[in-house]
């Protein structure tokens, strides 16, 4: 009987630490490139996660189409196990904002100097809404692609300075050379259902953006009824590559919000 009864404690207790194991897991954080970027751009914020115990996928962004590029992101995040962060950056936060519909376990959306589209709006949109975006004069020409569609970068010289002016200049030539294109197409894609009218939302950014206008983003930041907001002073387009301590910071408190 005391064995009986031995081994059910031991099951009971088993079974406790099992479910409190569950409990602590943490979140597996999914990051979205942009446009004319790639996954290297989240290499700083994912040593910071990696080495705070999170599990972290850096998604290849296809770059191609609003609901084509969130269906890619929703089957990764559809083969994880336990909640997931989505976090995007620039045209990223429109993908993410797809991709998290019919997700139960997307817990927070992180917009990372991005867009957070309502349905029916585009990047393109959202851009030209307010004032102050200066990416339109720094665009190479359109290069034609075989379905009739257009691939879009910004011109080498003018990278730097347009896209990532806080960034020492040697890193940001690198970033220029391994830029990926967006079809025009996918800028001016309309956007579905908006996931951040049923999921908690963060925002970081910063206040020299000359991509998308600060004013734009704390707009957006208003509307999705952020819960936490970060403007970085002195912040380019790309702040997950300049001030990655800041994003990662974010990130985890999303992670970490019940």
């Amino acid at each position: 009987m005391k064995k009986l009864i031995a081994g059910v404690l031991f099951a009971a207790a088993f079974a406790t630490g099992s479910a409190a194991f569950a409990q602590e897991k943490k979140p597996t954080i999914v990051l979205v490139h942009g446009a004319f970027a790639d996954a290297s751009s989240w290499t700083g914020v994912i040593r910071i996660l990696a080495k705070d115990g999170y599990t972290v996928i850096g998604a290849a962004n296809p770059l191609r189409g609003v609901k084509s590029d969130g269906d890619y992101v929703g089957s990764l995040v559809g083969a994880q196990q336990g909640p997931v962060v989505l976090v995007g950056h620039s045209y990223g936060g429109s993908v993410i904002t797809s991709a998290a519909n019919g997700h139960e376990n997307v817990k927070a959306l992180v917009y990372v100097s991005a867009f957070a589209p309502e349905q029916g709006e585009s990047a393109a949109d959202l851009a030209g809404k307010f004032p102050g975006s200066t990416l339109g004069p720094t665009l190479a020409p359109p290069v034609a692609l075989a379905d009739g569609g257009k691939d879009l970068y910004i011109i080498a010289s003018k990278f730097h300075d347009q896209f990532a002016a806080d960034v020492p200049a040697a890193e940001a030539a690198l970033m220029a050379a391994t830029q990926r294109p967006i079809t025009e197409a996918a800028l001016n894609e309309k956007s579905g259902e908006a996931s951040w009218k049923h999921t908690p939302v963060y925002f970081i950014y910063g206040d020299k953006d000359k991509n998308i206008p600060p004013q734009a983003m704390a707009f957006m930041a208003r509307r999705a009824n952020a819960r936490d907001v970060v403007v970085v002073k002195g912040g380019s387009h790309v702040v997950m590559v300049s001030n990655p301590q800041a994003v990662a910071k974010l990130i985890e408190k999303a992670a970490a919000a019940k």
